[in-house]
């Protein structure tokens, strides 16, 4: 891993007992410090979206003039970790800022456990005060959901792919990267059932009974796929916009393009994403009597209140109810 590439940092050092590169604020720091600094993001983050995130805040932080000023992580005191949240207070979402004081926590937390430092500056440091009831992700309805679905060319490979994966992420309240992640082998078939065998986030190993629509569309895009080694990904990359599908897997990157353009060709008004379809999935459960205990079950959450946050059962009542309000 290439700690100057990520962090984008001019002065870098590279510690002779490590052999990677790192800011040199960090080196400067303690013999090693390079190593217990690369050994955090490395060792401690196995979920490769939160090790990016945390990665990016913590260049955020030293590139911060005040810590950019300082010879060594030595130097840092809890004032400039405050004056940092501060100053991104101003630019960015509360929940964003919060993550920000999380990956310096954790971080700062973890040098100092190691002798790097002798305390963490970051643990007096309080975030915003931020609480949320309602998810912003914007979610289609069932119908919406339906025509997106049916819009989709199932006489291409690559219509059979996009189509598949879509109704993967609605039918099994599938997060993205669980869904590109699968290989052949994770569509299961056990006693004339068929699961899905989805890696969620934390290194869990999520099991999702196939709803029947769902096993249409992955049976047909498995047929005109053809034989596969069950090591093999599920949804592969398409090689530019010959139609011609790689051996390579699909990245959520990839995945977001290609939904972005099957909902403007659908006529979809939202600017939907990946993640709307985990909340369309759990919307539609509970509009058709579905519990939030099984709903949070099938989503896989550790938590109802994260479940909650993908209900938008409230959303017509609300707006009935606004619209009694008449002055005329």
């Amino acid at each position: 891993m290439s700690a100057a590439a990520q962090f984008h940092l001019p002065a870098v050092r590279e510690p002779p007992a490590f052999g990677a590169i790192v800011p040199a604020i960090v080196a400067d720091t303690h013999r090693d410090a390079g190593e217990r600094f690369i050994e955090f993001f490395a060792a401690t983050l196995r979920n490769a979206n939160t090790r990016a995130a945390y990665m990016h805040a913590v260049a955020d932080f030293l590139s911060f003039p005040p810590v950019a000023a300082l010879n060594s992580l030595a130097e840092v005191r809890s004032i400039h970790v405050s004056a940092y949240i501060e100053h991104v207070s101003a630019r960015f979402a509360p929940q964003t800022v919060k993550l920000r004081l999380a990956a310096l926590r954790g971080l700062f937390d973890w040098l100092a456990r190691h002798g790097v430092l002798a305390v963490s500056p970051a643990a007096p440091v309080r975030g915003p005060a931020y609480s949320q009831n309602r998810g912003k992700t914007p979610i289609l309805t069932a119908p919406e959901a339906k025509r997106l679905i049916e819009s989709i060319d199932p006489t291409t490979l690559v219509g059979l792919r996009d189509r598949a994966l879509i109704a993967t992420m609605v039918y099994s309240f599938a997060r993205v990267s669980a869904a590109v992640g699968m290989n052949c082998e994770d569509l299961v078939q056990t006693a004339g059932r068929s699961w899905l065998r989805l890696s969620e986030k934390g290194g869990k190993v999520h099991e999702m009974p196939v709803h029947h629509r769902l096993l249409e569309h992955l049976e047909a895009y498995l047929v005109a796929l053809g034989p596969q080694d069950d090591k093999t990904p599920l949804f592969r990359s398409a090689l530019g916009r010959t139609g011609v599908l790689t051996g390579d897997r699909l990245s959520r990157y990839d995945a977001y393009a290609m939904v972005r353009r099957r909902a403007t060709k659908a006529s979809v008004v939202e600017k939907i994403g990946n993640h709307s379809f985990r909340g369309t999935g759990i919307t539609t459960f509970l509009l058709n009597d579905g519990t939030l205990e099984l709903a949070q079950e099938m989503a896989n959450h550790a938590s109802p209140r994260t479940t909650k946050l993908y209900d938008r059962r409230g959303d017509k009542i609300t707006q009935d109810a606004v619209e009694r309000i008449r002055i005329e």
